[in-house]
């Protein structure tokens, strides 16, 4: 039997959500689509920073005391990730850095001095944190974490997972540019996955051609300020508190989009040394400077 296309637009996690599934029956496309939307959504309940009954702000309150809290087991897997993250980047990346956009306010159009970084610094850095699973604890009291880098490349997998569980092999998963493709169209066919140019808005830097795999996208353009010609971008440097200067953008391509989604992350983090560490990585990808250069090995980069 023909598989047929079935579409379902959603909005989780701040941004506009698309799953795209191949099947038989309209049916069970429908209900395995309902399972995923509501996975997506448990996870934002359970890890969203800006709801008061979320998990994450009830650890978070818990740090904010210095205290401790025990676990349940998914999150401790969100811990360990980032924690291993955290030592690959030689800790550039690190989920207590969040503490820092109560300096950085991209909405307000101005730059914090760094007489109000400066305090924030002392409550970041993964080192600081005691995790030793089941129980997380917090040495000193000030720090927050926030998984706003793992969430939701996590969600795009766990909805993947379900897919496959539910015997659907074909189709597409976008939480806001966070991308799984679960194998090729209905007709074998592949994907074709634009990434987005960093500096010219709604223009196409390169078009993939791919099959199956997760492909993860970070860069300064999205959320960022631009103040007297200077752009200033989202990713924060945990060391500085300043963002970082160096890439324009980076995409990754991996088997997870977890592992797509933080590579993509860290390259930005790692600032001149980005490039290298991508291709000693060994992950199809491609990177744009703030300069124009580009470099990789996807396409004609």
């Amino acid at each position: 039997m023909k598989l047929k296309q079935y579409n379902f637009n959603f909005k989780a996690m701040g941004t506009p959500c698309e799953i795209q599934l191949f099947s038989e029956h309209p049916g069970k496309a429908s209900r395995l689509a309902k399972r995923m939307i509501a996975d997506v959504q448990r996870l934002e309940a359970k890890y969203s920073r800006y709801r008061p009954d979320s998990f994450l702000s009830q650890i978070n309150q818990v740090a904010l005391q210095g205290g401790s809290i025990v676990v349940d087991e998914e999150t401790a897997y969100l811990l360990n990730y980032a924690e291993t993250c955290y030592q690959q980047s030689d800790g550039l990346f690190d989920i207590t850095s969040g503490v820092l956009r109560h300096a950085w306010r991209f909405h307000a159009q101005s730059l914090p001095g760094q007489a109000e970084i400066l305090p924030l610094l002392d409550n970041v850095g993964w080192h600081k944190v005691n995790w030793l699973a089941p129980t997380l604890a917090f040495s000193q009291p000030g720090m927050e974490l926030d998984f706003g880098g793992i969430v939701k490349e996590y969600a795009v997998d766990r909805a993947a997972t379900l897919s496959k569980e539910a015997g659907i092999l074909h189709g597409l998963i976008n939480l806001g540019g966070d991308i799984k493709l679960l194998g090729p169209r209905g007709d074998g066919t592949p994907w074709i996955v634009g990434i987005s140019h960093p500096r010219q808005p709604g223009s196409v830097l390169l078009n993939l051609s791919v099959l199956r795999g997760a492909v993860a996208s970070s860069g300064d353009y999205e959320r960022c300020i631009v103040i007297d010609g200077v752009r200033y971008a989202h990713i924060l440097n945990p060391k500085t508190g300043w963002p970082v200067k160096h890439l324009a953008a980076v995409s990754v391509i991996s088997d997870f989009c977890v592992i797509a989604g933080s590579a993509s992350t860290i390259a930005m983090l790692k600032e001149e040394q980005g490039p290298q560490w991508l291709t000693e990585l060994g992950l199809p990808h491609i990177w744009v400077d703030v300069n124009g250069n580009r470099g990789g090995n996807l396409g004609n980069c």
